[in-house]
């Protein structure tokens, strides 16, 4: 099973798919705000435009994390200032994150099934895993 492709035909529809929906990222905040005290209480003053925008730059950085197995200065950032010595943004919150993130994807991918949540799981899960490890180093 080519997981890769199965990820890529996904996002390419979630992209397209808007049908008078608001855009993926912006859906997905607002069922990732309502998930979890914990994350309304995290961005209670954000410009929730800006962050939708670091989101898909982030998210791009998670896969290129991937698919090279190595980390870039953005990355890096965004990790030191999600840990415990600045945002302190909880470990378990990164599961919150990506099943908020799969739920969104099954109202945006048409052709959702069992092999695309995995290909989504699978793609992200090192760029988590490395997130969570920074949490305390």
């Amino acid at each position: 099973m080519d997981y890769e492709a199965i990820f890529d035909a996904s996002y390419e529809r979630v992209k397209k798919h808007h049908a008078g929906k608001e855009a993926f990222f912006h859906a997905f905040y607002e069922r990732f705000i309502q998930a979890d005290p914990r994350v309304a209480q995290h961005f209670q003053h954000t410009d929730m435009e800006r962050q939708q925008k670091m989101l898909e730059k982030s998210f791009y950085r998670l896969l290129v994390f991937y698919a090279t197995n190595s980390t870039d200065d953005y990355l890096e950032e965004v990790a030191i200032r999600h840990s415990k010595l600045v945002l302190n943004i909880d470990k378990d919150l990164y599961d919150i994150w990506l099943d908020c993130l799969i739920e969104t994807l099954k109202d945006y991918d048409p052709e959702y099934s069992d092999q695309v949540e995995l290909s989504w799981r699978l793609l992200l899960a090192t760029g988590i895993t490395y997130m969570k490890f920074k949490y305390d180093h």
